[in-house]
């Protein structure tokens, strides 16, 4: 059974169990031996300041453990991905707590696939984590060729497109303080598109602060008042992106899925008519899907749980309302910066404004968060189970709730669908105050 790993890697408070340097050498060490004979690991991370404390740690476990580190840089977790599958890296580790403040920190495991290793392999680890011998973090890694390896992904990401595709396209990027704050101006001018950046001066303690895809406003305001065609915000590690049209409104990723789509279907390249996403997705979303004749699969929430659905029924595109996107024809895993160049490529072949690119009529959706101390079965809480009931009965078949534990926090996730949004704001609540007295 896992318990340090979540639904995307292990997260935590920075220098506490589990990233406690003494815990990350026995992964490292765990991860080395558990590949093969002398496996080359690569590692990057996001701009945390505790990043550097977890590399040296992972770097020793991984030679005692008989391994070759290198140090990649700050780089998004995609392009770990991306170059675990591309090298003789038999694996890869991303530093980062993707969209978590940045007094926490965490790590997500690549095989030389470029997919996240899978749920049996992670406790595999665990089990050896548990007997593996205390070992002193020593000197950094390898950090020769990591530039090279930068522009290697820079190269992979600007060929996904055709050369100038943004060419007389304004766009700004809002990186988060995060991963992308380089590499994405980088390739967006590479693109051809005229780039303006903010929130791309990180100092180790201000990721994702008030900026980025959890903080979309602002990005939003700036694209009005520069002009822009776009607008996008990435996250911590830039996996996810979320978007600003012309109009200053903000657009997730059920909306980009959805245009996403329809471009792929009018090229004949949307394989079976089929597109994945998770159980957050919008109701409005899969109903409009349907009236296109487009088939929506839900997955779990977590990215690698949506390429495990994808590959089952070879999907090519798919992901999570949260940003998440899967392009599947040319990567592993969600990438903020491939899916922000493809979408630009997309809005400059419809020869539209994005505010006019038409999507679909989205269902009032809450979600809130409770904090809780706990995480018992919710199957297993009477006092919620009867509330839950009661708020069924209420929707009365004219909308859906999902409560889940997060797979990276901890908290309860409360989200309520509906048709009224007073309605729905009602149930949320009421059930977030049961659990925050049942298990609060």
């Amino acid at each position: 059974m896992r318990e340090l790993f979540g639904t995307d890697g292990i997260r935590g408070k920075a220098h506490q169990y589990p990233l406690d340097a003494a815990t990350m050498a026995k992964l490292g060490f765990a991860l080395a031996k558990r590949i093969s004979n002398s496996p080359r690991i690569l590692l990057g991370m996001d701009t945390r300041e505790s990043g550097p404390e977890i590399m040296h740690a992972l770097s020793a476990g991984i030679r005692e453990g008989g391994g070759k580190p290198q140090f990649v840089g700050v780089i998004p977790t995609p392009g770990i991905a991306y170059l675990c599958r591309t090298s003789d890296a038999a694996a890869g580790i991303s530093i980062s707590a993707s969209h978590n403040p940045f007094e926490d920190n965490g790590v997500k495991i690549f095989g030389h696939d470029g997919m996240k290793v899978p749920d049996a392999f992670e406790e595999q680890l665990e089990d050896d984590l548990r007997v593996a011998p205390a070992i002193v973090p020593g000197s950094a890694c390898e950090v020769a060729g990591a530039t090279q390896l930068i522009e290697k992904y820079e190269a992979f990401l600007t060929s996904t497109v055709q050369p100038n595709a943004l060419h007389g396209k304004r766009v700004v990027l809002d990186a988060g303080f995060g991963a992308a704050y380089r590499i994405a101006p980088e390739v967006f001018r590479r693109a051809g598109a005229d780039v303006i950046v903010m929130n791309d001066k990180p100092n180790g303690c201000n990721i994702n602060e008030e900026s980025g895809a959890l903080h979309p406003e602002g990005l939003a305001k700036r694209v009005v008042a520069e002009g822009a065609d776009f607008g996008v915000a990435f996250d911590g590690d830039a996996d996810r992106a979320i978007f600003a049209d012309d109009a200053g409104k903000i657009r997730n990723g059920d909306e980009i899925i959805y245009l996403w789509s329809q471009h792929l279907r009018r090229d004949g390249k949307l394989r079976g008519d089929r597109v994945v996403t998770t159980v957050m997705s919008n109701f409005g979303f899969e109903q409009q899907l349907k009236q296109d004749g487009i088939e929506l699969l839900r997955a779990q929430v977590g990215d690698k749980y949506v390429l495990e659905l994808m590959l089952t029924h070879d999907a090519v595109i798919g992901g999570e309302q949260s940003g998440h996107i899967i392009d599947r024809t040319v990567h592993t895993t969600g990438d903020g910066l491939h899916t922000a160049l493809v979408f630009g490529e997309i809005l400059a072949r419809s020869h539209a404004k994005f505010s006019e690119l038409p999507t679909f009529e989205p269902m009032p959706q809450l979600l809130i968060n409770q904090p809780v101390g706990a995480r018992p079965p919710l199957e297993s809480l009477p006092k919620y189970q009867q509330a839950l009931a009661e708020s069924l009965q209420e929707l009365g078949g004219r909308g859906r709730i999902l409560v889940r534990y997060s797979g990276t926090e901890n908290v309860v996730r409360v989200m309520v669908e509906g048709d009224d949004d007073a309605c729905i704001r009602k149930i949320a609540e009421y059930l977030r105050d049961v659990l925050h007295d049942e298990i609060g």
